[in-house]
């Protein structure tokens, strides 16, 4: 390996946290026992670092449960899961309705947070852009390319920056953008892989968040934690209501709140209305199994998602890393689910 690429492997290792693993507990256990329990589970990385300080601070209170979370990409979070091979998955577009016919265990959905999709960018020359609804759908499309279009005092290639891997931010972001936009939606579509039009690609919101950071002139989409702890310069966005609306997690707030949930918890809002109203957002889903044939797991998995789904437990760690805290009925209606798990 060239230094260069050991150099870029620590650089994205440092962003995603431990080589890219979330994982709940680096101290040992303070002694062996029988109550000891090892739960894993991989998808999403963008609730990886909400999770990570989830994991940590649940063992400091319960040394027995310790929890290894892969950041690998909802896609690939997804297929795990239905292979058996993880405790549980994590998604940012939860599961399709075939995809859950598959897994005979039976499939229970919980919104355990939720997060905007950000436009981040690189360049010195710029310190805010405000986007129109068609210029956003034009950048991905490769129609503006370069930046004294949307602004810029100077003239400078466009680097668009996209992901790669199967990823839920993808899907979020590319059903905003086929739902304001009808060339991208009959061209691209949506889904946690599309075609794109032009760009770069990189894995992982930790991958994409990297590129833009060592990109001069890059522009791509990330979740809103992983700008805020960058220092990373977001675009203002055109909402549906005309307003250009900049990333905070009121604004994510006023967009969560017009989110209902039905019985199976799995609901979007890829065009809320509302002049605060930030236009990407989305619920990030932890996919449970509805029956676990080991019963040794079955209690701590239980109280592990109940802790992170209270008020008093994991959603107090949520706006400091960038996270919109649930709202109380989602919460009622979270763990009401969780209940059902044997």
């Amino acid at each position: 390996m060239t230094d260069f690429n050991i150099r870029r492997r620590d650089f994205l290792y440092g962003l995603a946290g431990l080589s890219g693993s979330v994982i709940a507990s680096q101290l040992p256990f303070e002694s062996a026992s029988a109550q000891a329990v090892r739960i894993n589970g991989a998808g999403a990385s963008f609730p990886a670092p909400l999770f990570q300080r989830w994991f940590v601070e649940y063992n400091k209170i319960n040394k027995n449960t310790q929890v290894n979370y892969q950041s690998v990409g909802s896609g690939a979070g997804i297929k795990q899961f239905m292979g058996n091979t993880v405790d549980f998955g994590a998604s940012d577009v939860a599961m399709k309705d075939d995809e859950i016919a598959k897994v005979s265990r039976g499939v229970v959905l919980l919104p355990v947070t939720a997060g905007m999709v950000v436009l981040a960018f690189n360049n010195k020359d710029v310190t805010t852009i405000k986007l129109t609804r068609q210029q956003l759908a034009d950048i991905f499309l490769g129609k503006i390319t370069n930046w004294n279009q949307i602004g810029s005092p100077k003239s400078k290639p466009i680097r668009v920056i996209y992901r790669s891997d199967g990823s839920g931010t993808t899907g979020v972001f590319t059903k905003h953008l086929a739902a304001v936009n009808p060339e991208w939606k009959s061209k691209v579509g949506e889904g946690t892989t599309v075609q794109w039009p032009t760009g770069v690609g990189a894995k992982g919101n930790e991958g994409v968040t990297a590129t833009i950071m060592q990109t001069d002139g890059a522009i791509g989409y990330i979740e809103f934690g992983f700008a805020k702890k960058n220092n990373l310069k977001t675009a203002q966005l055109q909402n549906k209501a005309g307003k250009f609306v900049p990333a905070t997690l009121q604004n994510g707030a006023v967009s969560l709140s017009q989110i209902q949930l039905p019985a199976n918890l799995r609901a979007f809002a890829p065009d809320p209305s509302g002049e605060r109203a930030y236009p990407i957002v989305s619920f990030s889903w932890i996919m449970a199994y509805k029956k676990y044939p080991n019963a040794n797991i079955v209690a701590p998995l239980k109280q592990v998602l109940t802790w992170c789904a209270s008020k008093t437990g994991g959603q107090k760690f949520s706006t400091d890393l960038g996270y919109i805290p649930l709202p109380d009925n989602v919460i009622q209606r979270v763990t009401a689910a969780i209940n059902t798990i044997s």
